[in-house]
């Protein structure tokens, strides 16, 4: 069976990568067809790996600026042949469905989401762009077109999965089309559980760990970190666009860390030191709050999105229920009180062994299975 792997684009690491690259173990011999990648990308994480790239790798900033080509996306995505092959699986938040396939051809997309900024976040992608109000009104009409297409090209794919329930109702909404839920792999295994029994009061810190964009609402958690002052520790890991403003809302605040990007030990060792991992934002699924309760550590979850799929309320978690720094900072004080009185104790080995429900092994034997029971169906 000849299997090609299709994915967005490789120009950044993220939870959609980490899927990739399980696929890749999955189907060791398969091509990779992709918009773009960026070198150090790929030599990192799919070295050795052959790549098929769309024109706009070639084109000029196609790979540093390549959402100058957004509206020329759909078209580089027909144009891969891939008329040789029996299996495509599109691992996709945005075009990668959209490749033509034979007949023949059984097509499987492992969706994130439906693509975000024609869809559930349309409104909020043209608000926060930097432009007057006629070159958003030029942008908005020219979205209107891709969404007609991004519609029509759902329609081409054999079978959906869904990384979570949340996307499952996008899927179904948007697309008008069915999915089973598998969700993405985490490798569980790689996190251990510390025993924190003798942390000082000094070294205790809540943490808070992702891309820093707008939409994953980090600046909610400085806030509050910054109210809540001495006594409530913060370290964040991670690197992105809203760095420099999420600084700024710390104002030097002496209970705030900024750690930048971390290595895979690094990360491990937060989680594991952690009195609790913050998730303030909705996630399609949320690879991070797993990671966290892989090292027994309790998530303290914005109620909505993949969080409310993955985290058990007072077993491996708490929920806050407004997006709003006074929210979460009546949630950390409670958590610290409880914690400090003894009324409530973590049980990090009943955490870690529910996050093992997501592992890398979980994924390939759902998948596996998916797979087998749709061939001979398309």
């Amino acid at each position: 069976m000849k299997v090609a792997l299709i994915h967005d684009h490789l120009a950044q690491a993220g939870g959609a990568e980490k899927v990739l690259k399980v696929l890749t173990e999955m189907f060791p011999e398969a091509p990779i067809y992709t918009l773009l990648y960026e070198k150090k990308n790929v030599d990192k994480n799919f070295a050795g790996r052959h790549i098929e790239t769309s024109v706009i790798q070639r084109l000029p900033g196609g790979v540093k600026h390549y959402k100058w080509y957004l509206f020329f996306m759909p078209m580089a995505v027909e144009f891969f042949d891939l008329r040789d092959f029996d299996l495509v699986i599109s691992d996709a938040s945005a075009f990668a469905k959209g490749v033509i396939t034979s007949p023949d051809t059984l097509h499987i997309c492992y969706c994130h989401t439906p693509t975000r900024y024609l869809w559930s976040d349309a409104h909020q992608y043209l608000n926060e762009l930097k432009y007057n109000k006629w070159i958003k009104k030029i942008i908005s009409l020219t979205l209107g077109r891709l969404r007609l297409w991004d519609y029509a090209a759902a329609q081409r794919v054999d079978y959906f999965i869904a990384n979570s329930a949340t996307v499952q109702k996008r899927i179904s909404k948007y697309y008008r089309r069915d999915s089973e839920i598998i969700y993405p792999p985490v490798e569980t295994d790689k996190f251990k559980i510390a025993d924190l029994s003798r942390q000082s009061r000094q070294e205790r810190y809540f943490l808070l760990g992702c891309r820093l964009a707008p939409y994953k609402r980090a600046d909610i958690v400085v806030q509050a970190f910054k109210a809540l002052g001495d006594g409530f520790n913060l370290k964040i890991f991670g690197d992105g666009l809203d760095l420099p403003r999420l600084r700024r809302l710390a104002g030097g605040a002496s209970n705030i860390e900024f750690l930048g990007r971390v290595d895979e030990d690094k990360k491990a060792e937060l989680y594991a030191n952690a009195l609790a991992f913050i998730n303030p934002q909705e996630e399609d699924f949320g690879i991070t709050a797993v990671e966290a309760m892989a090292a027994g550590r309790p998530v303290l979850a914005y109620r909505r999105g993949g969080a409310t799929e993955t985290v058990i309320e007072d077993k491996t978690g708490l929920f806050f229920d407004e997006q709003t720094p006074a929210a979460l900072m009546l949630l950390v004080r409670n958590f610290l009180a409880d914690l400090d009185s003894g009324r409530k104790n973590w049980n990090s080995q009943d955490i870690k062994e529910h996050a093992a429900f997501y592992s890398v092994a979980e994924f390939k034997r759902q998948l596996s299975a998916f797979i087998k029971s749709k061939q001979g169906l398309a």
